[in-house]
């Protein structure tokens, strides 16, 4: 099954941009009347038929659609601090989109390694994870926030922030309420400090675990991820 993103899809007839015009033409040397699937990133899924493939411009019909394609009763939104090395958290968004996530939040902390990111790039990695792994849901990406600004923001579920202080926690696994949107801040290396960690939870964070080990940072988001999509499967 050969997937294509196409983000302004209307109606019955769409041509690829040049990027995927030109994987699809060039790369998988598609011809006219071959079947691919497109998805929009807005929950659209559908089944298309090439009409002119041409590499810059390539022209398809669609014959099948069909909307809210994996729609979901929940949410999960992770709020986690960049890595020093950008590859990492890269490896974090490929494999919580493919595992289930509704959003991420780049967030700068008080121990923060790495300051400033480029959401082009990491776009890139994420879309490529939703057309990998069979999914017509987008995942947002925000920019990079202060946690001081994120922190105060509304949000409607189960708000969650995961530390390594030996302050009292229980596990996130015993935490989940079921069908609820999510919420989980995940810190640096450094891990968050004591004075945003108590600001968290005058927020109405609830401080948890991840469990005895001691996770990477991109680790610990990846396991939040599959925590929640587990327990509501």
């Amino acid at each position: 099954m050969h997937i294509f993103y196409t983000p302004e899809i209307s109606g019955n007839n769409y041509t690829l941009d040049e990027t995927e015009s030109k994987h699809c033409v060039r790369v998988l040397r598609l011809e006219k009347g071959d079947q691919i699937t497109l998805v929009d990133g807005r929950g659209g899924f559908y089944t298309a038929e090439i009409t002119y493939p041409n590499p810059k411009r390539c022209m398809v019909d669609v014959i099948k659609s069909e909307q809210n394609f994996g729609l979901r009763k929940f949410q999960v939104h992770i709020a986690i601090a960049p890595t020093k090395s950008i590859e990492r958290i890269e490896w974090f968004l490929e494999k919580a989109t493919e595992i289930g996530i509704s959003r991420a939040t780049p967030l700068l902390c008080q121990h923060s390694e790495r300051k400033e990111i480029k959401n082009e790039r990491l776009e890139k990695v994420i879309i490529s994870a939703m057309k990998q792994s069979l999914k017509a849901y987008l995942p947002q990406l925000d920019p990079l926030t202060k946690f001081s600004d994120f922190i105060s923001q509304p949000f409607d579920g189960q708000k969650f922030i995961a530390h390594c202080d030996e302050q009292h926690r229980d596990l996130l696994k015993k935490m989940v309420v079921l069908n609820q949107n999510y919420l989980i801040l995940i810190g640096p290396e450094g891990d968050f400090s004591s004075e945003e960690i108590e600001i968290a939870i005058q927020a109405g964070f609830k401080p948890v675990s991840l469990g005895d080990s001691r996770l990477r940072t991109e680790t610990a988001g990846v396991v939040a991820c599959h925590t929640f999509n587990l327990l509501n499967d």
